[in-house]
């Protein structure tokens, strides 16, 4: 499972205090990028939005840690509470709404209200913690909402396990794309994207007759 050469050029991806949607806007879409705590979410939110992304964050406190797993993400300070939320413009006029779901599951509650009108989900992985997947791909499932598996690459995430291996720890559908990003770079960020595009077209597309 490699990385795909980005098709994006970085220079159309710098974040600008112009909100308003580009004269080439034509198809509207929101996707959730959704996964467990601690898995990049906001990070790969943040490396692509045309826009300053929205986010809901708080810092971690001792009561939280008491309820959240830490395991893997000792690093981290804060949360998302709410959503994050940023957008991207890809070309042929399609435009991504992002919407970043909270990954615990004391946020359970706010799930259908921030998936409600979606098309699709990208869900990152952490490898280093793959069960931490779980629950987060059986809300995705159960909503019905197609959706792309993107493994964030972090630095000390293991190597050794084949696509094959993945595919099986994951319990996923042979027609499920998956693939690799690093969120902290746009345009490893905006292929994974593109491969949930690409997705939800062959899934639309007309059957050959």
């Amino acid at each position: 499972m490699a990385f795909a050469p980005s098709s994006t050029p970085r220079a159309s991806l710098s974040p600008t205090e112009d909100v308003h949607l580009p004269d080439t806007a034509r198809d509207l879409v929101k996707i959730l990028v959704a996964g467990p705590f601690g898995v990049g979410k906001t990070t790969l939110i943040d490396s692509v939005s045309e826009i300053r992304p929205l986010h809901t964050e708080e810092p971690l406190s001792e009561a939280s840690a008491q309820v959240d797993d830490l395991a893997g993400v000792r690093d981290k300070s804060t949360t998302t509470v709410a959503v994050d939320f940023g957008r991207i413009s890809l070309p042929g006029g399609i435009v991504l709404y992002l919407f970043g779901t909270p990954g615990q599951e004391r946020f359970r509650a706010l799930w259908d209200d921030i998936a409600y009108g979606a098309l699709g989900a990208l869900v990152l992985v952490d490898s280093r913690r793959i069960d931490a997947s779980f629950d987060v791909l059986g809300l995705v499932e159960e909503s019905g909402l197609p959706y792309t598996v993107a493994f964030n690459a972090f630095p000390d995430a293991p190597r050794h396990h084949t696509e094959e291996q993945l595919r099986a720890a994951l319990d996923l559908d042979a027609g499920t794309p998956m693939v690799t990003c690093d969120a902290r770079e746009a345009d490893s960020s905006v292929d994974a994207l593109l491969a949930l595009v690409q997705h939800l077209i062959d899934r639309h597309a007309p059957e050959d007759r």
